[in-house]
């Protein structure tokens, strides 16, 4: 039965992607990707000659109900983003709604999504947390951190590198200074590393050494 697979990608280390997830790809009528470019290598490397289509934030809004045909049609589709799982902070929502509104079958594979190793590994309390994804840029940045510091669960957080700086000032003067805080970069590379401490350790911390690579912050929850 044709179905659409929201198939999980490595988040650095390829040796991460799973015998299902290869399966799934090889054996798929047509692959969306987030960028072509760099999901090509993903499938050189694993022998992968499926077609592949770009499908991505850009995209993903006019493309939607062509692709509930394809599936509909009898056509097996498979949705990758550039790392980890589909639809968490990247492009996914929107096909898996579409299908799920018009009957169509949608299948998960478990796999790569960088926010469990970085929680785990935090030493923070994971018996609930709550997920952020990216805070908001400019507005409603502020009300969403007001509100933020109230939360009494762990929170979870995705940040660019060249952000990052101005994220962790903005937990000192809204969560304190004292508010644990756990970064986690380059999870599964070469230059993986997690530095805990006070909100104001770990700011004084990345501003004597500017981050590289992708980031997840956790913060403790308010006591």
């Amino acid at each position: 039965m044709a179905k659409l697979y929201l198939v999980p990608t490595p988040i650095g280390n390829l040796d991460d992607m799973t015998f299902r997830a290869i399966t799934v790809l090889k054996e798929a009528d047509l692959i969306l990707a987030e960028d072509t470019r760099n999901s090509g290598k993903l499938l050189k490397h694993f022998d992968i000659n499926t077609p592949m289509q770009s499908h991505h934030m850009h995209n993903e809004h006019k493309t939607v109900d062509g692709l509930v045909k394809k599936i509909e049609s009898g056509q097996t589709i498979a949705l990758i983003s550039d790392a980890g799982t589909p639809a968490i902070s990247d492009p996914g929502f929107l096909l898996t709604r579409a299908c799920v509104e018009a009957g169509v079958e949608v299948d998960c594979l478990p796999g790569a999504t960088a926010f469990v190793p970085a929680l785990v590994n935090s030493g923070l309390p994971n018996d609930k947390f709550v997920f952020e994804g990216f805070l908001p840029v400019k507005k409603g940045r502020q009300t969403r951190l007001q509100f933020l510091a109230e939360e009494n669960r762990t929170m979870i957080f995705y940040e660019s590198p060249h952000k990052l700086i101005k994220t962790l000032t903005d937990f000192v003067t809204y969560f304190g200074e004292d508010r644990p805080v756990s970064v986690s970069r380059e999870i599964t590379k070469l230059h993986e590393e997690t530095i805990r401490g006070t909100a104001t350790e770990v700011l004084m911390h990345y501003t004597e050494k500017p981050p590289k690579g992708e980031i997840v912050i956790i913060v403790g929850g308010k006591k």
